[in-house]
């Protein structure tokens, strides 16, 4: 017998019928639409889902141009794609005419939505983590509608999705080694954000994150702190959201994140190869706990179900309505998805711990990674938090940047002659440019160091207020490449600078940019490791970035190690895409 009650799937209205023919009436609509109600599943508690509630890889190109109707393509979120691309060859493998191969592109759901607005995105169905990114989309659909209108009227024309379906859904929680659930009294006590706070406060040695909000498990995270801030479980309005309490409530939660970042994916691999030197707890998805412990580790992560409770992704697949789709897609798409929902591919995707959306599979039966596990619990969450509607959820991302813990972070960037290459230099200015646009917060602070046989310039740490932006940009577009390379000296005299600071309340972080091969630095690895490990508290991060193929890239690794952060290669094709990502760690 199954463990939970079908609530019937309530799904948005046939395309066909949508017509918008006033900008005021297209925007009733639009608020209409986005605030309908998914009926979720219930696990042993009452779990309401919202319908209108990552790294790119180079599968296919961002931009396709012409859709090749040979094929139906699918944009799928990295966390799930090992997964779905085991469905799709299942598929693939038993499809019969009149259906199409599925192929996958793996790309973050903010991408996702970015390309498909545009005329002819590169995929044509698409499968984020959560319905918010679906949100969205249309929203961003309806505003382009409205500016490509020259007049008020509105043209006919119909939502960018259709037939959207829901084949999984996971819970998202507070994942910790099992060692350090018990400091927080698990499983002795109902575990909340309160336990983090104060065990982050009182032991300086504790490292916890979130993904930033552009991830569904940091977004839906951080809508639950705003809820328990409020101290509801419904109903979370823009007024409770930015009510002082609330927001003084968060921002003593987020002032204890060591940092922030990219999501399930990114954060498995980096346990793989760091363990627990990583971080203490993360916020994920619980599917992340089950993926973790089936590989046999040396110590298991557990899953807390917040007291305060949470929300849940829900992990749609939509079909984008595209003037170049043909039927042939369109009844592939009909086929993928039913298979999809159907028997075979919902035990597959419970094996590897998501919850099913076919309320018949029973979650502690035979072969189901939930039975006598007591790292997850499938009765959980208790309390699950009521999606807001979608102008609360963008209140939520805008306010957040508020609320967040702030950031000092120096740009160290290399400018020596082997820059002059190519288009280098060029492409590296507007990868730094493209860093400045994505940290929004005006209390978050960004210096800049350029070096070369020594450092050429200094720009000290600045809060980015209009003024700053527009200082740093123009001297990122000033840069000229000159001379050797003292990429330590550099490093060093970035550390020194965040240290006189003195502000051990933000995170700070180092970023390295470097084509070549050290050789006129004073200092040495040897004593810049002796620098960082006598100056432990102040907890400065660092990221290198090997830029070409003649980067120091042993060194670079060696650097980004002794500062307790990550090691990038990139090439041309993608630095500003690297730049881009780095920035969601602030």
């Amino acid at each position: 017998m199954a463990n939970r009650t079908n609530i019937p799937l309530d799904l948005p209205p046939d395309p066909q019928k949508t017509r918008r023919q006033v900008r005021l009436a297209w925007g009733l609509v639009v608020i209409g639409v986005a605030c309908a109600l998914l009926g979720g599943a219930i696990y042993g508690g009452s779990l309401i889902l919202s319908w209108m509630d990552s790294r790119m890889t180079t599968d296919t190109p961002e931009s396709a141009g012409v859709v090749d109707t040979g094929e139906l393509v699918i944009a799928v979120s990295p966390a799930m794609k090992p997964t779905f691309d085991r469905l799709v060859e299942t598929f693939n493998a038993g499809a019969t005419e009149p259906n199409l191969p599925v192929l996958t592109v793996e790309l973050t759901p903010e991408k996702m939505v970015a390309q498909s607005v545009e005329p002819a995105p590169g995929f044509q169905a698409l499968a984020p983590d959560s319905s918010l990114w679906l949100h969205q989309l249309e929203q961003q659909w309806a505003a382009q509608v409205s500016d490509e209108s020259e007049s008020s009227v509105i043209p006919l024309t119909q939502r960018r999705t259709n037939t959207p379906v829901r084949y999984a859904v996971s819970p998202v929680v507070i994942v910790a080694w099992e060692s350090v659930a018990r400091e927080l009294s698990w499983p002795y006590e109902t575990v909340g954000w309160q336990h983090v706070l104060r065990k982050a406060t009182e032991d300086p040695g504790f490292k916890w994150n979130h993904p930033s909000t552009n991830n569904a498990s940091g977004l839906l995270a951080t809508l639950a702190e705003f809820y328990a801030g409020a101290g509801l479980t419904r109903g979370l309005t823009e007024e409770a959201a930015t009510d002082p309490v609330t927001l003084e409530y968060v921002r003593a939660v987020e002032s204890t994140v060591r940092f922030y970042g990219e999501g399930e994916a990114v954060i498995l691999e980096r346990l793989k190869a760091e363990g627990r030197d990583f971080l203490d707890a993360f916020v994920a998805q619980e599917q992340t706990v089950i993926a973790w412990n089936q590989g046999q580790p040396a110590e298991r992560l557990v899953a807390i179900y917040p007291a305060e409770g949470t929300l849940w992704a829900d992990h749609p697949l939509a079909l984008l309505e595209l003037d170049t789709l043909s039927e042939a897609q369109r009844q592939t798409y009909q086929a993928f998805a039913a298979f999809l929902t159907g028997d075979e591919a919902q035990r597959t995707l419970l094996s590897v711990g998501y919850r099913p959306a076919d309320l018949a599979l029973s979650l502690d039966g035979p072969g189901s990674p939930f039975k006598e596990n007591d790292a997850v619990d499938w009765r959980q969450p208790q309390t699950t938090l009521q999606m807001p509607s979608p102008r609360v959820v963008a209140v939520v991302q805008n306010v957040w940047w508020y609320t967040k813990r702030p950031t000092n972070v120096f740009l160290v960037v290399d400018t020596s002659g082997s820059m002059e290459d190519g288009d280098k230099m060029e492409t590296t200015q507007q990868a730094l440019l493209a860093f400045l646009d994505n940290i929004r917060g005006d209390r978050d602070q960004v210096g800049l160091i350029e070096f070369a046989t020594e450092i050429k310039r200094l720009e000290p740490l600045q809060p980015l207020t209009d003024e700053g932006r527009n200082h740093l940009e123009g001297i990122i577009r000033r840069l000229e490449p000159q001379g050797n390379t003292a990429m330590l000296d550099a490093v060093w005299e970035a550390h020194q600078q965040i240290v006189q600071g003195g502000d051990r309340e933000a995170i700070n972080a180092i970023i390295v940019m470097s084509d070549g091969l050290e050789n006129a630095s004073a200092h040495t690895n040897h004593e810049l490791r002796t620098l960082f490990e006598d100056d432990e508290a102040q907890r400065i991060v660092v990221f290198t970035i090997a830029f070409g193929a003649d980067a120091d890239v042993k060194l670079l690794r060696e650097v980004a190690q002794i500062g307790g952060g990550q090691f990038r290669h990139a090439d041309e094709t993608d630095i500003e895409e690297l730049y881009r990502t780095i920035s969601t760690y602030f």
